[in-house]
């Protein structure tokens, strides 16, 4: 039998969701670059739901800031969260409203899959390791970037990038023989190298999320 043309199946994906916590869209656009400047490759052209709980006024110029994002190459999927007035300027602007809702406890999860590296990653390199940790058994350079779902292990010395939970896993951890990175990210959350080296004073060490806040242990040696 032939198939139709069209199909409509029920589905889930995972989506990143962007919260708008300011009205100055200056302000807005400012921290959006910094954060975008981290990982460019990452963020582009991924689909983003934007979260405006936090904006109250109804006269919020929600098509500057769609073009804002968009000019970013940013891809908005929908909002959420938004009072009456924005809903209807969404509606207006050809943006989904997506309900917001605790996920399903019933809900399949994805299997977790270890990426393992048997080498150094060098300057301008970039590895994902995606639904699951990446382990790397090696150095990792100066400019090359780590990016991982779930946590990254770094048997050598980290001196780049290091991003993990990038699907939003606050449970994820980076641990490294050697600590050097420009910079650690925990579901977003994230450090800089005088961030790192002021919270720490081992080479060796775990970082994780603890709150809204990353945190860095020493590993026992």
């Amino acid at each position: 039998m032939q198939k139709p043309s069209l199909e409509l199946k029920g589905s889930s994906f995972t989506l990143s969701v962007l919260h708008i916590n300011h009205f100055d869209l200056d302000k807005v656009a400012a921290e959006l670059d910094s954060k975008l400047a981290i990982a460019p490759q990452f963020f582009i052209g991924a689909p983003l739901v934007v979260n405006l709980s936090s904006i109250t006024d109804p006269d919020y110029n929600l098509d500057a800031l769609k073009d804002l994002l968009t000019s970013r190459q940013l891809v908005i999927v929908g909002i959420t969260a938004a009072i009456t007035e924005i809903a209807t300027k969404a509606k207006a602007l050809g943006l989904a409203l997506i309900k917001s809702g605790k996920q399903s406890q019933t809900q399949p999860q994805m299997p977790k899959i270890t990426k393992v590296i048997s080498k150094n990653i060098r300057s301008g390199q970039q590895v994902y390791a995606k639904n699951g940790d990446l382990i790397i058994v090696g150095t990792v350079g100066n400019g090359a970037e780590l990016i991982a779902d779930g946590s990254i292990h770094v048997y050598g010395s980290l001196r780049g990038k290091a991003m993990a939970g990038a699907s939003g896993d606050k449970h994820a951890v980076i641990v490294a023989k050697s600590i050097e990175a420009e910079l650690v990210s925990i579901a977003g959350q994230y450090w800089l190298t005088e961030h790192i080296q002021a919270n720490s004073t081992t080479k060796s060490g775990c970082i994780r999320l603890e709150g809204e806040s990353l945190t860095i242990e020493s590993l026992p040696l």
